[in-house]
């Protein structure tokens, strides 16, 4: 589970209330910003602070990763500089009641020590940061958080706890097919950018043209592999990155369920690292060397790889 902020002093009634969170894509200049990007690094079962005239005034369980999606109507005049298309994270919210919104400018001695090195909602006076939207913030910072505001808020990570990944992996898939099926796209990439969803199709057919074999095992034969994203395909805040074949590996069977896990993962020279929590004995009886290299991948894989080690592997490990 990760914590992040949100600041939504222009948009509190508007995202509570439509269940969700949205930014543009890139800032006013056409430069990106970190605070828009974290939009696609959210996952199911996560917790947002919504942040509104210096009160914390409702936690957010997040059900899905940042997805396309025009600008909500609701806003009107609201960010009239922002651009019609940006990224939607949907999210359950519960409100809090007033007696437990807390304020946290008035107990920055505790916070101030907690605050992120980089990216921080605010400064070390309490202070918020305007220009901050989303933002990742520490666990440490965190507890303190949900420890002041008390039970209504261990309630909810309570519950956030025992959310089943497999179960939220599907409901955010599902809504992209979802969206993906309603919009003006046309007919044939929308039949392949659902087809990818489980590795087939036009998206199977490209990787195998970059990824011949299983990068593990070097099994060539075409029944036994798997077409596998590297980023998942729930996670790809862009269709292209659905469908692009440098976002693909094939692998046997068991190797994909394990990449797919963040069980296993790959260094751009093809070094394989193997999470913690796999002992040795299953190191060596489904075949791997400790120390065993799979060859250098191509540099337009290497991006979509250090998403993998970054957000999926580290976050198993």
């Amino acid at each position: 589970m990760k914590y992040w902020w949100v600041n939504q002093n222009q948009t509190f009634t508007q995202e509570v209330g439509g269940g969700y969170l949205w930014s543009p894509k890139t800032r006013r200049n056409g430069a990106r910003s970190y605070f828009y990007d974290a939009m696609t690094f959210v996952e199911p079962g996560d917790l947002v602070f919504s942040f509104k005239d210096t009160l914390i005034q409702a936690i957010g369980v997040i059900q899905g990763t940042g997805y396309e999606s025009p600008k909500p109507e609701e806003f009107g005049t609201t960010g009239e500089y922002w651009s019609e298309f940006g990224w939607r994270v949907d999210v359950t919210y519960t409100v809090l009641p007033a007696s437990d919104r807390i304020r946290p400018k008035g107990m920055i001695g505790q916070l101030a020590p907690l605050l992120p090195e980089k990216y921080s909602p605010l400064r070390f006076n309490g202070d918020g940061i305007q220009s901050v939207y989303l933002t990742e913030v520490p666990g440490s910072m965190a507890d303190v958080l949900l420890n002041a505001i008390g039970q209504p808020a261990l309630g909810i990570r309570d519950v956030a706890r025992h959310l089943d990944p497999e179960v939220q992996r599907k409901k955010a898939e599902e809504a992209i097919t979802h969206a993906i099926e309603r919009s003006t796209i046309e007919e044939t990439t929308r039949k392949a950018l659902v087809a990818a969803r489980v590795g087939q199709g036009r998206f199977r057919a490209d990787v195998l043209v970059v990824e011949p074999r299983c990068r593990i095992t070097g099994v060539e034969d075409q029944r036994l592999l798997v077409a596998s994203h590297i980023r998942p395909w729930h996670r790809c805040p862009e269709n292209e990155q659905r469908l692009d074949r440098f976002n693909g590996l094939m692998l046997t069977p068991t190797f994909d369920r394990m990449f797919d896990r963040g069980l296993l993962t790959f260094e751009d020279n093809g070094d394989v690292h193997v999470a913690p929590s796999v002992t040795t004995s299953v190191v060596h009886r489904i075949g791997l060397d400790s120390h065993q290299n799979v060859g250098r991948f191509r540099e337009e894989q290497q991006s979509y790889l250090d998403y993998h080690r970054e957000h999926i592997f580290r976050q198993s490990a």
